[in-house]
């Protein structure tokens, strides 16, 4: 069961997320970098900034670090004159860090607390899932999400429905039918409708 990946598989799960993510990444338009998403604070150069920040908290964290020691180093506009190049890196950098001898067994420090670090993987790798649909909307491109890894989102998030419809972080869920594919019932989850993707969402 994808819920149950770890090791080599997770990591390897979480490569391909950040490799899709970096394929929409490189097909964004010269001209549509402020183009809105269905992140309703974001246009797509800020939706991009996020994941960057969030590629670049990794090595630090897996190195120990705490939040308060990283501080504000990854706020602010990170891709530069090149977003491109920027996620490269980060997404780089994130990956080799996972990728380290252990590295998954290691407890890391996050905002809410410690959390063992395939735990910490399996948290990005949704994000970048999820995230990847609201990127493709944002460009025009095509949002279809992969099944195995909304299996995997859905399976980690399920669990967690009652958390996420209060914790502010999505918007409220959005009623699926039962028998959708696995990628809409995902999206339905984290607040999005896949019929109307510029509604609400986080």
């Amino acid at each position: 069961m994808a819920a149950h990946l770890d090791g080599p598989d997770l990591l390897a799960l979480h490569a391909r997320a950040l490799e899709h993510f970096g394929e929409l990444v490189r097909a964004v338009p010269a001209d549509g970098w402020q183009q809105p998403t269905p992140c309703a604070d974001w246009t797509v150069r800020q939706l991009v900034g996020h994941l960057v920040s969030e590629q670049l908290w990794v090595p630090p964290l897996l190195s120990g670090a705490s939040v308060a020691e990283v501080g504000d180093r990854f706020d602010g506009d990170l891709l530069g004159a090149d977003p491109v190049a920027a996620w490269t890196s980060a997404a780089a950098a994130a990956r080799a860090a996972f990728a380290e001898p252990g590295a998954l067994a290691r407890t890391v420090q996050l905002s809410y607390g410690p959390r063992r670090a395939d735990g910490y993987a399996r948290e990005m790798t949704v994000d970048a899932i999820v995230h990847a649909w609201d990127l493709a909307q944002g460009i025009g491109a095509d949002a279809r999400i992969d099944p195995a890894a909304a299996e995997f989102a859905l399976a980690e998030l399920a669990p967690q429905a009652q958390a996420l419809a209060s914790s502010g972080l999505f918007a409220a869920p959005v009623p699926v039918p039962a028998g959708a594919p696995a990628g809409d019932r995902l999206l339905g989850l984290v607040g999005r409708d896949p019929a109307h993707p510029f509604g609400a969402a986080h």
